[in-house]
């Protein structure tokens, strides 16, 4: 069985596991059925449907590392306090290093009876040496399985995390080398003021650092062991919780047994996170797919990053950006999936959190291909500053720099703003362009048409975080800043 010890790579689907009808009769438990764990209670084997139900190795084996990773540190513990000798620690040891090695390279050959990677694993390393008999002493799959998700999930939040400081950095590099270049700021998709292309790039790049402190919180809540609290009691044997969180590299242990395998809340805070950056990336793809038709002409996509026609010679067509888009709504239906299996579940653990896996595992590998598809579509991408600067040079986009030139010459605001409206309805039905009607209105004069130039608009920008050169190359050096305090916190 290939396997794959990267979180967020794609799960292969498992020989086992096979989809469609059966032989009539297949589905009655035989006498030569595989063993379970619990096959002491049970007389005869599961049923085919249960067991394809049930069974879950061919998604869930993607966390083979972290198992092996909590089996290290169960074995450790168990040998420290004395249920198990050193030398069938040793022995335990090397097996799951084998294991491992096995899963790693493809070598490992799942069993009919491995329902899932946990007993998998167990089962492989109890082939390899007499000692496995004893790895599960004191611990239940539902602290061990809670704590190969929790560790998933913080290697996968590393990933991510590392993702979007990969397409903050492009968008940080697409803004200095855009300089000066001007385009329309939009309200409610109408053009509304001039800002630097710099300026609006850099505003889907805030959004982008919010979305790693989210990661790096929903990291924290994850990194909790749960091991030894057992099924959901603990244990009678004098376990040492502290010492296998410690050596299986959790900052933390749980605080109460039930608790610890009944929580999937770390699930749900990923979940969610991955769904706020999801639409952070539909937004960009919302605006790629805009920027690029021929109706705003404001950007040129590289070859590599978008596709044809089937039927149309001519078109090009931003894929990337739309299905950034789209997997946003995918996102947020896997966060919604949860939550609703989760509202009715009483404590403590119940086969139903059986589905927290694959709605997790597709979230990570979505955003994970979304980063890196939107990164290569940015880095390559050619803005087409002189239409962006031909949009943006309007006279009516310096409307409010009008009002705020009375304003600041003692009119109250209310009242230039209607006196500037006046101005642009006039204008707009025909009595004369809008520097002819400014420079004939006593209130304002020939000083206020400077104001309708290109660029001027732009330029008087300049208060803290504004959308001006002065604002924008203070803000570009803040956004530098904490990308890198970002990269050093994420290690």
């Amino acid at each position: 069985m290939a396997a794959d010890d990267t979180p967020g790579a794609d799960a292969q689907p498992d020989a086992g596991r096979q989809a469609g009808p059966r032989p009539a009769g297949e589905d009655r438990p035989g006498k030569d059925a595989a063993a379970t764990l619990w096959q002491g209670r049970f007389e005869g084997g599961a049923a085919d449907a249960l067991r394809r139900l049930n069974d879950s190795l061919s998604f869930d084996r993607r966390m083979f590392r972290q198992d092996v990773a909590g089996s290290r540190a169960h074995a450790g513990m168990l040998a420290a306090v004395g249920l198990i000798s050193t030398e069938e620690r040793d022995e335990l040891l090397a097996a799951l290093d084998e294991v491992e090695a096995e899963m790693a390279e493809g070598r490992f050959v799942a069993a009919p009876g491995d329902e899932d990677v946990h007993t998998a694993v167990e089962r492989r390393v109890t082939e390899l040496t007499p000692a496995g008999a004893k790895l599960h002493t004191g611990r239940s799959r539902n602290d061990q399985v809670a704590a190969d998700l929790r560790l998933w999930t913080c290697a996968a939040l590393d990933g991510v995390a590392r993702g979007v400081l990969g397409l903050q950095a492009t968008l940080l590099s697409r803004s200095e080398e855009a300089g000066g270049a001007l385009l329309p700021g939009y309200t409610h998709l109408q053009q509304a003021q001039p800002v630097l292309l710099a300026h609006h790039l850099l505003a889907h790049g805030w959004a982008l650092a919010r979305d790693v402190d989210r990661l790096a919180e929903a990291r924290r809540r994850a990194d909790v062991s749960p091991l030894g609290a057992g099924a959901l009691a603990g244990s009678s044997l004098p376990l040492d919780p502290e010492r296998t969180a410690a050596a299986a590299g959790f900052a933390a242990v749980f605080d109460n047994s039930i608790d610890a395998v009944a929580d999937r809340d770390f699930v749900a805070d990923a979940l969610y996170v991955l769904a706020v950056l999801g639409v952070h990336l539909s937004r960009i793809g919302e605006e790629l797919v805009l920027w690029s038709s021929s109706e705003f002409g404001f950007v040129e996509l590289d070859d590599a990053y978008a596709t044809g026609s089937s039927m149309m010679p001519q078109k090009k067509n931003p894929d990337v950006a739309e299905l950034a888009r789209a997997k946003a709504g995918r996102l947020i239906g896997h966060l919604a999936g949860l939550l609703a299996t989760l509202k009715g579940l009483p404590l403590a653990y119940a086969k139903d959190l059986q589905e927290d896996k694959e709605p997790l595992f597709d979230a990570v590998d979505t955003v994970r291909l979304t980063l890196a598809a939107l990164d290569g579509l940015l880095a390559t991408a050619r803005f087409d500053t002189d239409r962006m600067a031909d949009a943006a040079s309007s006279p009516y986009a310096a409307a409010t720099d009008l009002a705020e030139w009375l304003v600041a010459r003692g009119t109250p605001f209310r009242a230039a703003h209607a006196a500037v409206g006046d101005l642009v309805r006039r204008s707009l039905a025909g009595e004369g362009s809008l520097a002819e009607l400014v420079a004939a209105d006593g209130r304002f004069g020939p000083e206020a048409v400077a104001l309708l130039e290109p660029g001027a608009s732009a330029a008087r920008r300049t208060t803290h975080g504004a959308g001006g050169p002065g604002p924008v190359a203070a803000q570009m050096e803040r956004f530098r800043q904490r990308i890198e305090a970002d990269t050093a916190r994420l290690g």
